[in-house]
């Protein structure tokens, strides 16, 4: 079994030696952008796009064997969201990592811009598995949601609503927005308003004659006429048809001008935004020309000291000084309870919980008549679950799923005898081994406004304490008919309890280290990840 002090031990020799400063695990060529304690704040942390980073240093196996997956996860989510790594192991990036709370790598943290426009963005430790599929699933649920729902009851208000501004509205079969249309309304933030208008609004379907869905109509402003897209359903040529009413926001955002002069980085250029506001001329070209200049030669510099190995820290300390990084902003660590994630359709049920290989899942059926009650319920059990994860214990996932939006909950109800319109219910099943429990305490007496019950009973099932029900026929799903999760790979033959540790402790000055305890940091051959679903689509 992998022991967390062995990779400590494992490191001190590692940091100990010449060159032991190992590059990073991902190439230039990789999709995963590379980041450092100096441009997190620009690049991640201001921009407005959801990202996920990963905390790594290169000698950890854990980190080695993510990888594939990780990187997947960056081809995936390409132009949704940001999929990032700083290397812990790098010097220069060690206070940033322990700033940031690092304790063990690979550390996964989803950074989500604030509501509202300069706050702070909100940082949370990624806790699901680690495959492509699910950090993809995961980033695409925190992407922001500034799409406005239009429906025929409002729609005369958001077309009247500033009038003279662009507008875009997408006219749709769905009832939930994309996560293509979200990046797309991300990116014309406060440039261009992006609706979207449900086939059931018959009113604002006829207005605008549209008879096929997906439809996306740009309104210009005005009294200029709607202009349709007729183009392919992707991000890049969305973009383009939009941009003849307004420029997209820059990401990541130009370094600030200092004295009149370019940002040190040159970012203005890259993003084509030099010279935007009449500021292109000459002068402005030398100036980036110049301050181009000062960065590499201040980045040749840095570069230089980072790959001495005997370098002290008083030279650390002045080649800092040279090269002064920007100032950052603050995360903001989520210290309070998440919602539970949402199992919205059939096919995230399955998936997640009824496969043959799905172990424990707790579930909470949500009527679409709901109240209080079913409110009170999912809060406690998000309380009961950040108070787990915080103390370090293994738990199984808590699922919210509605049955307004998903009709397999009600069939699974139906399958286990249980009610249908009640406001609430709540049971653990464990698919793999074929067995399912009732939170038989719901009732006019329980209203969930303590954890008491709630956390007994949740601790039985941990325990594995208390009668278990067989699962009735047919609501299993074999795992070869039904997409599933690749926790197989490290936990297929361990218990749920077991099987959920895959971080190797924060090195800590060490002296000593066996052979045994240096095989403990070597990769193993991850296994093959099927096609992870696909998000480029509205």
């Amino acid at each position: 079994m992998h022991h967390p002090t062995l990779c400590a031990l494992a490191v001190g020799i590692l940091s100990a030696l010449p060159g032991a400063q190992a590059n990073g695990l991902y190439t230039k060529k990789s999709p995963v952008l590379q980041v450092d304690g100096k441009d997190y704040d620009r690049l991640i942390a201001k921009s407005n796009q959801t990202s996920i980073v990963e905390f790594y240093a290169p000698w950890c196996g854990h980190c080695q064997n993510l990888k594939p997956a990780y990187e997947k996860a960056a081809k995936n989510l390409e132009g949704l969201a940001k999929v990032a790594a700083v290397n812990c192991d790098d010097d220069a990036n060690k206070p940033f990592c322990g700033s940031m709370g690092v304790q063990g790598f690979p550390t996964l943290k989803i950074v989500r811009p604030g509501k509202n426009a300069g706050s702070k963005p909100m940082v949370e430790d990624y806790q699901g598995q680690r495959t492509a599929s699910a950090i993809v699933d995961a980033v695409v649920s925190r992407i922001n949601n500034h799409v406005v729902k239009v429906e025929d009851k409002n729609l005369d208000k958001y077309l009247s609503d500033k009038n003279e501004t662009a507008k875009a509205l997408l006219f749709t079969d769905k009832g939930t927005t994309s996560p293509l249309l979200k990046s797309v309304a991300i990116d014309f933030l406060d440039v261009i308003p992006v609706g979207q208008v449900r086939n059931t609004q018959s009113k604002a379907v006829s207005t605008f004659g549209v008879d096929k869905f997906p439809t996306l109509i740009l309104l210009p402003g005005g009294d200029a006429p709607g202009i349709v897209y007729d183009g392919e359903i992707k991000k890049a040529d969305m973009v383009k048809f939009l941009s003849q009413a307004g420029q997209p926001n820059p990401d990541p955002a130009p370094a600030k001008a200092k004295n009149g002069k370019n940002g040190k980085n040159g970012n203005e250029g890259k993003n084509g935004n030099e010279g935007k506001n009449g500021k292109n001329g000459k002068k402005d070209s030398k100036k980036a020309a110049s301050s181009s200049s000062s960065s590499s030669s201040s980045k040749s510099k840095s570069s230089e000291t980072s790959t001495s190995t005997s370098t002290s820290t008083s030279t650390s300390s002045s080649t800092s000084s040279e090269t002064p990084a920007p100032t950052q902003e603050a995360p903001v660590i989520i210290d309070t309870a998440l919602p539970i994630p949402s199992l919205n359709t059939p096919e995230k049920l399955t998936k997640e919980c009824l496969t043959s290989k799905s172990n424990t899942c707790v579930l909470a059926f949500v009527s679409p008549s709901s109240g209080e009650k079913a409110q009170k319920a999912l809060t406690t059990l998000s309380e009961i679950a950040f108070k787990y994860a915080h103390s370090g214990h293994k738990l199984f996932p808590f699922y919210e799923v509605p049955l307004a939006t998903n009709p397999g909950g009600a069939s699974l109800l139906k399958s286990l005898g249980l009610k249908e319109d009640a406001d609430i219910e709540v049971i653990a099943i464990n698919a793999k081994r074929g067995w399912w429990r009732h939170y038989d305490a719901v009732g006019a007496a329980d209203d969930f406004s303590g954890h008491d019950k709630l956390e007994a009973w949740i601790d039985a099932i941990r325990l594995s304490e208390g009668t278990k029900k067989k699962l009735p026929e047919g609501v299993v799903v074999e795992a070869s008919s039904a997409p599933v999760k690749e926790e197989e790979s490290k936990a297929e033959k361990a218990k749920p309890e077991e099987a959920v540790s895959e971080e190797e402790t924060t090195p800590e000055a060490t002296k000593a280290v066996t052979s045994d305890e240096k095989e403990s940091t070597a990769p193993v051959d991850p296994t093959p990840e099927p096609e992870t679903a696909t998000h480029d689509e509205l």
